[in-house]
């Protein structure tokens, strides 16, 4: 069964910044090299909840697919690329996780199988969008408002927003304890279901992607914890 690995990095110091920041093209070879990757991104993030057109130079983020968990907890703790990236960081955390939806596409190809969901636990929700160059100052101006909705949402364990290019690739991450908290979420009269109808009214992405996922299980630590074991310890 596929396994999904997100692994964020959080640098510090205007060394090791500048360092994460270089691999965005360095890295990419090294990455194409590592033994069953199935697919990989090199992302970088932005500033205040994520979700903001202002880069975060602190933190970065990598996204890959292999054949199942076990590989995947190998390849992301031990490879080299990897190994590098945890060496020069001040902090990382992997997420693994199962893909039980997918829609659209990712440059030309879908690169998450889904599977039957017979799990428990919490779910993820990702989107990366391409969007129109004509468009993204009606995107962006949008995107405050949803980010300070997404930031005050009580069920929401985990949000984050990273990007391929800035302005024009971009990505949304975030998970909740079920299905439930999610679609009430997504659903909801606010300014996301606007921005959402604004889209589809306005033609604003050349590409769509939409993808769930089950939880696996985590390993490192992101803000001083497992930010998953800390909301549900608080709960």
């Amino acid at each position: 069964m596929q396994t999904v690995s997100l692994s964020l990095f959080r640098f510090d110091g205007p060394m090791r910044r500048a360092w994460a920041f270089a691999q965005m093209g360095l890295a990419r070879r090294g990455f194409a090299r590592v033994p069953d990757i199935e697919f990989w991104k090199l992302c970088g993030s932005g500033t205040g909840e994520g979700f903001t057109p202002l880069p975060n130079t602190a933190v970065y983020a990598i996204l890959a697919a292999w054949p199942d968990l076990d590989v995947a907890q190998e390849r992301t703790q031990k490879s080299g690329p990897f190994s590098r990236y945890t060496a020069k960081a001040f902090e990382s955390w992997h997420l693994y996780l199962s893909p039980t939806s997918v829609r659209g596409a990712w440059a030309g190809q879908t690169p998450f199988t889904a599977t039957s969901d017979a799990g428990q636990g919490p779910l993820a929700a990702l989107t990366r969008a391409t969007v129109r160059p004509r468009k993204a100052a009606q995107f962006w101006k949008r995107v405050p408002k949803i980010s300070a909705m997404i930031g005050r949402d009580p069920n929401v364990l985990f949000k984050i927003g990273i990007g391929e290019v800035p302005l024009l690739h971009q990505v949304t991450f975030s998970i909740w304890p079920d299905a439930d908290s999610m679609a009430a979420f997504a659903r909801s009269n606010g300014p996301h279901a606007r921005a959402i109808s604004a889209v589809r009214d306005g033609n604003w992405f050349s590409e769509e992607l939409y993808a769930r996922f089950r939880v696996q299980g985590t390993c490192g630590s992101w803000g001083g914890g497992d930010p998953l074991t800390a909301k549900k310890d608080a709960a």
